[in-house]
């Protein structure tokens, strides 16, 4: 575990791998290894790092160094609980990628994460090697499937927390998959707790997301990741990411949005191929 002050945020973030640990003045972390380190970034919901890439992330780190992050609204980065905007959490990605010593990173971002990997490259090219966009989208007003989704989760969080957990759950993954693991599975993916001030603070800010003006000022070499049955952010969006950063290569997985929990394998070995060997 490491942090990095980033204005208000304490920012809080893990550096895992099959490099030689090494000491640096908040804490141990890996040396570079002979591919760029890949940087996870997570999505909308106060879990962070942990719910998103706690099962995944290992499948990267046999020889690649990995890095994780919690963005402010998430429970282990602290901030003064002001409202998140894209650019703020790019320049939390950004203080990570310097703290952590590794060099310019793979940087990969996950629905919320993907605009704000965006950012980050687009701002810092210097800083990233490639890029993965999975589940992303470049605006909202003015998608009014989105527009509407993200308001129902607002008011959904503030009157029938309940009723946010379903909405996000079968919202989240495909038809096939929730009737695939049943009543009991499914229910088991409900969230039990209301959510919490951070998720609703990263709900707020999917509302504000434009980067459109910063997509053709990408230079990394990216691919962008569909998802087929995506009924949080429906594939188009991720089409219309990739035909606006010039040159972007394009994969489509046919899941719901959380497609590294429906199709694990498949999700691994697309970013994999495009990423190239961990070994020099």
């Amino acid at each position: 575990m490491a942090i990095v002050t980033v204005g208000p945020a304490r920012v809080h973030y893990d550096v895992e791998g099959p490099s030689t640990r090494i000491d640096h003045p908040t804490g141990p972390r890996s040396a570079p290894a002979s591919a760029p380190a890949l940087l996870l970034v997570h999505g909308t919901g106060s879990g962070g790092a942990v719910v998103n890439w706690g099962q995944t992330a290992p499948r990267f780190t046999t020889d690649r160094t990995v890095i994780t992050l919690d963005l402010s609204g998430a429970d282990r980065t602290l901030d003064d609980g002001s409202p998140l905007t894209v650019e703020a959490l790019a320049a939390q990605v950004i203080a990570v990628i310097e703290d952590a010593g590794t060099g310019p990173v793979d940087l990969l971002g996950f629905s919320m994460g993907s605009p704000v990997s965006a950012t980050v490259a687009a701002l810092r090219p210097d800083l990233v090697n490639r890029l993965v966009l999975v589940a992303g989208w470049a605006y909202t007003e003015g998608d009014e499937y989105l527009r509407n989704l993200f308001t129902l989760w607002q008011r959904l969080g503030e009157f029938d927390p309940a009723g946010f957990g379903r909405s996000v759950t079968m919202t989240g993954f495909s038809r096939g998959f929730l009737n695939a693991i049943g009543r009991e599975g499914v229910e088991a993916l409900v969230p039990n707790m209301p959510p919490t001030p951070g998720t609703l603070r990263h709900v707020a800010l999917d509302l504000a997301v434009d980067i459109r003006e910063l997509l053709p000022r990408i230079t990394a070499e990216t691919l962008v990741v569909g998802c087929a049955q995506d009924a949080t952010v429906p594939v188009e969006n991720s089409r219309e990411l990739h035909a606006a950063i010039g040159g972007s290569a394009y994969a489509e997985i046919d899941a719901g949005h959380v497609v590294f929990f429906e199709k694990e394998d498949e999700f691994v070995r697309t970013v994999t191929d495009f990423l190239g060997p961990a070994a020099a």
